[in-house]
């Protein structure tokens, strides 16, 4: 073994035992020769004991523990837009953007967010709160326009129920804090 590879944590130093169960609960899904059908979910669970992202050592990690190339791992990680490779803010809104939802007014839906929340897309908040996000086609077309905000789907928007939803997220902030 190479003193880089030896150096490279394992899943199992990098996640805790529940999140670890939960890759297994993915990898139990798929016939023994496909482990690398779990790549996805397992990356999902990595993401969300991760502070909601993905670091380079943590894909490495799921890549190892599955028993796949790395490069495996970062192909799925960097073309899903669920998958965050940089640190977000404790609530990420994914903004769908495409045709759909464009359509029927996301250009304004976007427009009421980064002005409420004085950011644009790709960008935090500078109290770490919110990451806005452009994503393409969440599978929510007959809703459109959407988002979607930690793991819930907010459809028909428009600017006023924005409000309403930043409103909430805002409250539940300082309520925590």
């Amino acid at each position: 073994m190479s003193e880089q590879a030896s150096a490279q944590k394992s899943l199992t130093e990098l996640l805790p035992a529940e999140a670890i169960q939960k890759v297994e609960t993915w990898i139990a899904k798929y016939p023994a020769e496909g482990k690398r059908s779990a790549v996805m979910g397992s990356l999902m669970v990595a993401q969300e004991y991760n502070s909601n992202y993905l670091s380079e050592e943590l894909m490495d990690a799921v890549a190892d523990y599955l028993e796949i190339p790395h490069m495996a791992a970062y192909e799925v990680a960097t073309f899903y837009t669920m998958y965050n490779l940089e640190p977000v803010g404790e609530h990420v809104i994914n903004v769908c953007t495409n045709i759909s939802c464009m359509l029927r007014g996301s250009k304004e839906i976007v427009s009421r967010l980064q002005e409420r929340l004085n950011i644009g897309f790709g960008e935090t908040t500078t109290d770490n709160k919110v990451t806005l996000k452009e994503v393409e086609c969440q599978g929510a077309c007959a809703g459109a326009p959407m988002c979607e905000i930690d793991k819930i789907f907010h459809e028909n928007l428009t600017p006023e129920k924005v409000d309403t939803i930043v409103d909430g997220i805002l409250a539940k902030n300082s309520k925590e804090g």
